[in-house]
């Protein structure tokens, strides 16, 4: 496809891959785009197959939902749902079980919509769930879509940026063992975050002057070193460093007490220590409209706030919301990149 085309078209075009086709991905993908609405403001390409689109929109018993089948991106339709086949195998469906083809098919479409986004042929990529175990292939060998993504894209490193209209907070480390958390949380590490979390407010969300809050690693924020030094030998100063060159770093604060007062709406982003640390008040706060954005990368990336979900797949009881969610940040970051850089 020719760049010239999204010139003509003013909309995004989005790739959203369909993930294990054993999981709620297809489901939440079909419920989310279920609305002219959204075409109205991105013009959506499935990256998976037609076949896997027509099993579940049948057990969802959803006569309305139309799409357009194509094999290569120049066929696309602006005004249409658009279902990229990315394979013509007769592959065996089955909601809830974890198996080979669920992590190979969702590979391939994987490949297929991150080889286009990065030629340019995509404005943004929306990413339904994996399973991290039956993925794992010599072509990836990696924890997740973030890691996988930072090193299709030649970056040494990115920001697993959790956001919501309420909410925006990154993690300095992600997906490791909490055993490890501490030693892995140095000044260089907390630094890199810290430049990708200002950068992407500045660039992505069009927030001139970020405020950040930075929270403790330890209980309490370490109580001045009586519960863990780390607070005083790496976090504090490199938050005066950041306040010296004028940049609105807050913190440490403990991070139970910080969102269970609501500090958290009175910045614009907030910095974890770890994983966990971010995801349990962000999902508890937001479960079911928050989405997980990679900041930091030259192309734009999306997913739901979920998982696969496999007790529940195939039974309609999955909600489109968090999924939608992430097509309209994706459609809104790849809109402001467009505004910044003009």
């Amino acid at each position: 496809m020719e760049k010239e085309s999204k010139k003509i078209n003013s909309k995004p075009i989005i790739g959203i891959t369909i993930g294990d086709l054993n999981g709620i991905g297809t489901e939440v993908i079909i419920k989310a785009l279920d609305n002219n609405k959204i075409l109205n403001q991105v013009t959506p390409v499935i990256y998976g197959s037609s076949k896997v689109i027509s099993y579940y929109k049948k057990a969802l018993d959803n006569n309305n939902f139309n799409f357009n089948q194509i094999s290569k991106l120049e066929d696309i339709r602006h005004k249409k749902v658009n279902v990229l086949n990315c394979w013509d195998d007769m592959v065996d469906i089955n909601p809830g079980e974890v198996s080979a083809n669920g992590g190979k098919y969702a590979f391939i479409a994987l490949e297929q919509a991150t080889r286009d986004v990065t030629s340019g042929h995509l404005d943004a990529i929306v990413t339904a769930p994996i399973n991290k175990h039956n993925i794992q292939s010599d072509d990836f060998n990696f924890p997740g879509h973030t890691e996988y993504l930072t090193d299709i894209v030649g970056k040494n490193d990115s920001l697993m940026f959790m956001v919501s209209n309420s909410l925006r907070i990154g993690v300095v480390t992600g997906h490791i063992a909490l055993k490890d958390v501490a030693s892995s949380t140095t000044t260089e590490k907390i630094q890199s975050k810290l430049d990708l979390m200002i950068k992407s407010l500045k660039k992505d969300f069009g927030i001139v002057k970020p405020k950040i809050a930075v929270l403790g690693l330890n209980p309490h924020a370490g109580e001045k070193g009586l519960l863990g030094s780390e607070e005083e030998e790496v976090i504090i100063p490199l938050i005066e460093n950041y306040k010296s060159k004028g940049q609105i770093v807050l913190g440490p604060f403990p991070a139970d007490g910080f969102f269970g007062a609501g500090q958290h709406h009175k910045f614009d982003g907030v910095l974890a220590m770890y994983h966990d640390q971010g995801l349990i008040p962000f999902k508890a706060l937001t479960f079911e409209s928050g989405v997980n954005f990679t900041a930091g990368l030259p192309i734009v990336r999306t997913s739901p706030d979920h998982g696969t979900a496999f007790a529940i797949a195939g039974k309609d009881q999955a909600s489109g919301n968090s999924m939608r969610q992430a097509i309209y940040l994706a459609m809104d970051i790849a809109n402001q990149r467009r505004e910044y850089q003009d």
